[in-house]
């Protein structure tokens, strides 16, 4: 149950929103800081991933959502087939594909106590300079002990202000206990 709520938190985590996670400095001093921050962390699709990676283990949930599309992205967490099975085992009602949001998750990295480090491994990037899509290996680990690995697809986009996440897809494998 422990592997099935992390792997649920950590997809919602992606998906958490840009509103509500504003840092509690004075506005006009949070919205330069804000936007310096997002100005550098949207230059290029590897600030992008090192800026979610930063927001992730320092707990940054603002961060973290400035990195997504404000018109909303897509997040899906799909269970391998033996991580389904043992689902199925436990709870008849459980579900292959799941949708999750950047604000649920943003709000689970803001707010949690324990210890994330995503790592990502075997890294694919296309992109013709407008578009992009990256491909990579995860282990997901929560207070040093991994709780998930798979594989994840992020697409992306670079509008005027930079580049940004649009949808994030991974296959789910829960650490069995």
């Amino acid at each position: 149950m422990k592997r099935f709520i992390i792997s649920h938190l950590f997809a919602l985590t992606i998906l958490i929103g840009t509103a509500g996670f504003a840092q509690s400095l004075p506005p006009a001093e949070s919205n330069q800081a804000v936007l310096a921050r997002t100005t550098s962390d949207t230059v290029d699709v590897q600030h992008v991933m090192d800026a979610y990676h930063e927001a992730v283990i320092t707990h940054d949930g603002s961060r973290l959502a400035q990195l997504f599309i404000p018109q909303g992205s897509m997040w899906l967490n799909v269970l391998s087939d033996d991580a389904y099975a043992r689902a199925k085992a436990k709870s008849p009602d459980a579900v292959k594909v799941r949708e999750g949001s950047v604000t649920d998750f943003a709000k689970v990295v803001s707010t949690s106590k324990a210890s994330f480090n995503p790592t990502h491994t075997h890294l694919q990037e296309n992109s013709d300079g407008t578009i992009a899509s990256v491909y990579f290996d995860f282990v997901f680990l929560v207070d040093g002990k991994e709780q998930n690995r798979g594989s994840e697809t992020w697409v992306l986009v670079k509008g005027t202000d930079g580049w940004r996440i649009a949808a994030i897809t991974y296959s789910s494998n829960p650490h069995m206990s």
